[in-house]
């Protein structure tokens, strides 16, 4: 049951053909209306979409394009196969920092506590300078942000990066080794962070409090910004979704069926991931910008993002404001 629900996170373990992903929003289309193909990663968009009712009497055409992660997301945004992207804020600098082409159009913000390490319970770490000599399994890629929050905590506890020995691995093959009591200690996020911790789990440290940035970003191709009527869509868009994003902080327990409806998630799951959700699409400010510099700056200096971002030379601020 555990594997099951861990899966349905990845709701699609590879790219699926738009044919087969991209079902139409609720808004009704025409042949001379506009497409956007919105990027997403384990239907959280488009479940908050649905169960708030975003779309309707939008005057485009919306398809989903599924993804397992980030990375496979921003590859299709190059590639043309999706306009928009969605993603926490090292996924995007590592995608700006690997030539994709787009900008940052929209700030995402939540309190940071989707992301976490969580150890064994036999582990015999019991604080964040235990981890000192260990090995910590990072969710899933280089570069993830439960990457940074190992980092970032490491720093603050007065430890090197090279004083743990990381090994990156998929969040299910992770979850798996983890129940097993293969890995004694996990930066992860999410659904799998939520099913480690009710295998008996002990969360270690999550990013709450500052220790990540909170910050995720909606991006979009440069393809589409030139596009000047992708771009008015895209613009009604990440209105309505700021909408969407602000009724799931006031209806958490409709969200939270929501997910268990559409994602397969059990009951308690459900409700931690609504409570950890982005609440929030923000202009990308000063501040905004700031912040996630810092979080490029860290990981450029360990080595992991390289070469480095200028955050605020990537964004596009003209959509939302």
């Amino acid at each position: 049951m555990i594997r099951r629900l861990a899966a349905a996170a990845l709701s699609v373990t590879a790219l699926l053909a738009l044919t087969a992903c991209g079902a139409d929003s609720s808004a009704q289309a025409s042949s001379k209306e506009v497409t956007l193909t919105i990027g997403d990663q384990a239907r959280t968009l488009q479940t908050i979409v649905a169960a708030s009712d975003a779309l309707k009497g939008a005057k485009y055409k919306v398809k989903w394009a599924e993804f397992e992660g980030a990375a496979p997301l921003y590859q299709a945004v190059q590639a043309g196969a999706a306009d928009t992207a969605y993603s926490a804020d090292l996924p995007a600098l590592q995608a700006l920092s690997g030539g994709v082409e787009f900008k940052n159009v929209a700030a995402l913000k939540n309190d940071g506590r989707h992301v976490g390490i969580i150890v064994g319970k036999d582990s015999g770490i019991d604080s964040v300078k235990d981890l000192k000599g260990q090995k910590v399994v990072v969710s899933s890629a280089k570069g993830s942000i439960s990457e940074y929050l190992l980092a970032n905590v490491l720093r603050q506890n007065g430890l090197d990066y090279p004083d743990v020995r990381v090994q990156y691995l998929l969040p299910t093959d992770a979850q798996a080794a983890f129940a097993s009591g293969k890995i004694k200690a996990w930066a992860t996020f999410g659904v799998y962070q939520a099913v480690g911790l009710e295998q008996g789990g002990k969360l270690l440290v999550d990013g709450a409090g500052g220790r990540v940035s909170g910050y995720g970003f909606i991006g979009a191709s440069d393809k589409v910004l030139a596009d000047s009527s992708k771009k008015a869509a895209l613009a009604d868009f990440l209105k309505r979704l700021g909408t969407a994003l602000k009724w799931t902080t006031t209806h958490q327990d409709a969200y939270a069926e929501a997910i268990e409806q559409r994602n397969g998630a059990d009951a308690s799951v459900a409700k931690t991931l609504a409570s950890a959700a982005y609440g929030e699409a923000l202009p990308i400010t000063a501040d905004v910008n700031r912040t996630v510099q810092g979080v490029a700056d860290l990981m450029n200096g360990i080595g992991v993002l390289e070469p480095n971002v200028d955050v605020a030379e990537s964004a596009d601020t003209s959509l939302l404001k």
